[in-house]
């Protein structure tokens, strides 16, 4: 006669079992998160995308009912913590907003709960301590998961922030920089322009009108250097105010079906013109007619910010604004991919949002890989290619904007439940790619 296994065997042996239910746990949990009328995102993305991390979460949870003491039991616990912040990252890459991830995780571990109670009712023989042991260690697990990914989005939100006020000091010196070049007589007018982008027109419409001994040819270039200030403060604050309206929830979506392909085709006519005075192409290809469910206004937004952000960083060459259609038919998408032949991505140059976008698009490879080796990839997804680089920009020549313009785009992205990817290089130039639903429950 077998004797009765120990606790701790016990506790194994339920480990084995959950790893042999891995895919019907992570089908329960994505059948119940589709059915939550509250998470509309997840539908967006594939089985891969949605998996995500949380495979490595759950080997780390298996791990613990497995520990044999103290010191591994803790490296499981880190090792959840580790994953599920990265879940966290990609989670805020493909569009979720933190309620949402949130409530992911407690459908998780309702689905893990549900396996216990199932396990439990098939071993009428185990030992009072396993289940309760199990429960705690389950508890922790989304715990530590709903925590792990708390603390990564308010990393990512405190990235933005950096983003902006990098751009705001960038601002501000350019002024301090306009104060040097000022003779005393404009000293007090370029002064005030830090305080109001009204102001600054004002005194730029006095000076074409001055009296003042001033030969034309130095009039006209402290007039042109002013008016450029003008444009660009009262771009920094548009931006400012959109970023304030989206992060209060004051924007919302307007849903229609639109033609995808006209609309960027008319905004690249649009602006090509700013694309020939830079002695730069401005390219757009994909397939026409293109109908999709969206909102065509903030689309549009989106792309504008990313070409005029590709048109700053870009010295030689140009843009290309790419689209079609991707997805299955369950989850039908469409991508936009703006390309540069930009300096490419150097992490010391790179503003704070660029480098956790980067970080978070090459994990989500990683992850892909991964599930194509264990034969799991349900729709390829191929990094999106990048055009070689054209321009070699020196740090003194960056302009500011892009954290700003960038956040923004990030903030449009969510309320768009569209996932954002950003892949370059040193040598190479700056691909985004925007991954939108083509139709919205």
């Amino acid at each position: 006669m077998n004797a009765t296994p120990s606790p701790k065997g016990q506790l194994s042996l339920l480990a084995d079992h959950l790893s042999n239910r891995r895919n019907d746990i992570l089908t329960s949990w994505r059948t119940a998160v589709d059915a939550d009328p509250d998470l509309p995102t997840a539908s967006t993305i594939t089985r891969n995308q949605f998996i995500d991390h949380i495979p490595a979460v759950l080997d780390a949870f298996e791990d613990r009912l497995r520990a044999e003491d103290r010191e591994e039991r803790e490296q499981a616990v880190a090792d959840q913590k580790e994953s599920a912040a990265e879940h966290g990252l990609h989670r805020w890459q493909q569009g979720y907003n933190l309620a949402e991830t949130m409530c992911e995780w407690g459908h998780l571990h309702l689905a893990l709960l549900h396996e216990l109670e199932r396990y439990r009712a098939e071993h009428q023989d185990l030992l009072s301590s396993v289940m309760p042991t199990a429960a705690r260690a389950l508890v922790r697990l989304c715990s530590n998961g709903v925590c792990a990914s708390a603390a990564r989005y308010a990393s990512l939100q405190q990235t933005e922030a950096a983003s902006r006020v990098r751009d705001l000091e960038d601002a501000l010196g350019q002024l301090q920089i306009l104060e040097q070049q000022r003779a005393d007589t404009w000293r007090e007018a370029a002064h005030d322009l830090r305080g109001s982008a009204h102001v600054i027109s004002n005194v730029s419409a006095a000076m074409a009108r001055s009296k003042e001994p001033l030969t034309p040819s130095t009039q006209g270039f402290i007039s042109d250097v002013l008016r450029r200030g003008v444009a660009s403060l009262n771009h920094l604050l548009a931006d400012l105010m959109d970023q304030a309206r989206l992060e209060a929830g004051q924007e919302q979506r307007v849903l229609t079906e639109f033609d995808a392909s006209a609309m960027l085709r008319e905004f690249c006519e649009s602006m090509r013109p700013f694309a020939t005075e830079r002695n730069l192409f401005l390219k757009c290809e994909g397939p026409a007619p293109m109908m999709v469910e969206g909102d065509a206004v903030k689309v549009k937004r989106i792309v504008q910010n990313l070409v005029l952000n590709a048109l700053k960083v870009t010295e030689h060459g140009g843009i290309k604004v790419k689209w079609s259609e991707s997805g299955s038919d369950k989850r039908p998408q469409w991508m936009l991919c703006i390309q540069d032949t930009g300096p490419g991505f150097k992490s010391r140059l790179a503003s704070p949002l660029e480098k956790e976008l980067k970080h978070a698009t090459a994990e989500a490879q990683v992850v892909e890989e991964r599930a194509e080796l264990d034969g799991q990839r349900s729709t390829p997804t191929e990094p999106a290619p990048t055009l070689a680089s054209q321009t070699v920009t020196h740090v003194h020549m960056l302009p500011s904007g892009e954290g700003i313009g960038l956040s923004i785009v990030k903030r449009l992205c969510e309320l768009l439940d569209a996932g954002l990817e950003l892949e370059t290089a040193e040598g190479q130039g700056t691909t985004f790619r925007v991954t939108f639903p083509r139709k919205y429950a």
